[in-house]
């Protein structure tokens, strides 16, 4: 889906969800899921559009990242930027929160976040290293004197966002984060809280809360107002959802909303 950072930010952008799998009666945030949704693999799905496009940066929302080897990770992240010359810009992971997911994957659900936390760790551990290699050694992820190349296309890092909804992911996003990708459905005083929360987190343990990014969810239908209440709460990005599931409707959608919010800016 499209992002927009504001009146005078960049647009367009294809971020993408994740599930490894589902079962009959799944829930989501609440919601059942028909268990035959299609969810493409993201990073094979990253690497097509790539492949297709020239300027559409690539993101995620959110990448299963406990559920993932890092070590691989590492490498299928750092190439997809690599061949798309630097468009990898909105790497978001999550816990996920379908238990049979971790079960399918051998993972103990209760240990997801410590997963991702050592996860997030060994990438930027990867990315950064040299030739000299660098070692890890944590509760699930161990080794030594790696070398892992290529790096990211023009950085030692890619920017890495926490996705979620509730406040272990915003502290998450405070300790660890980039940036944090509020998602879930939650009151307006309980997100702005989430957001403080995950700025507090971030002075607290010594890094500055002015480099965190804050990314929302709309629809298309999002309105005048509705942007300037973003603003007006600190978002820097705000990413759209399609409200129909048919392309040609979707491509619609894209168009109204450019003329909107894009068009009319340039």
């Amino acid at each position: 889906m499209p992002d927009t950072r504001g009146p005078t930010g960049p647009i367009g952008r294809h971020r993408m969800p994740e599930h490894l799998v589902l079962h009959p009666g799944a829930q989501l945030h609440g919601f059942e899921v028909p268990p035959t949704l299609p969810f493409l693999d993201p990073l094979e799905t990253l690497a097509y559009v790539a492949a297709a496009t020239d300027r559409l940066l690539l993101g995620t929302g959110v990448l299963l990242v406990p559920y993932r080897n890092p070590v691989v990770l590492a490498k299928q992240l750092a190439t997809i930027d690599v061949l798309s010359k630097g468009r990898m810009r909105l790497l978001t992971v999550g816990l996920g929160a379908v238990p049979a997911e971790a079960a399918a994957t051998g993972v103990d659900f209760r240990t997801r976040g410590r997963r991702a936390d050592e996860a997030i760790d060994i990438l930027r551990l990867l990315w950064s290293g040299d030739e000299n290699g660098v070692s890890f050694h944590g509760e699930f992820f161990a080794f030594d004197n790696l070398v892992q190349f290529p790096k990211p296309y023009s950085d030692t890092t890619l920017p890495i966002h926490i996705g979620g909804s509730s406040k272990p992911a915003a502290r998450r996003a405070g300790q660890r984060g980039d940036g944090y990708f509020a998602g879930g459905a939650l009151l307006p005083d309980e997100r702005m809280a989430q957001w403080e929360l995950a700025r507090k987190t971030a002075t607290d343990t010594g890094r500055d809360p002015d480099h965190l990014e804050y990314t929302r969810w709309s629809g298309f239908d999002m309105t005048d107002e509705r942007l300037a209440a973003f603003t007006a709460q600190g978002v820097d990005r705000v990413v759209m959802s399609a409200g129909s599931a048919d392309p040609a409707e979707q491509r619609d959608e894209l168009s109204q909303f450019a003329e909107r919010f894009i068009t009319a800016e340039r």
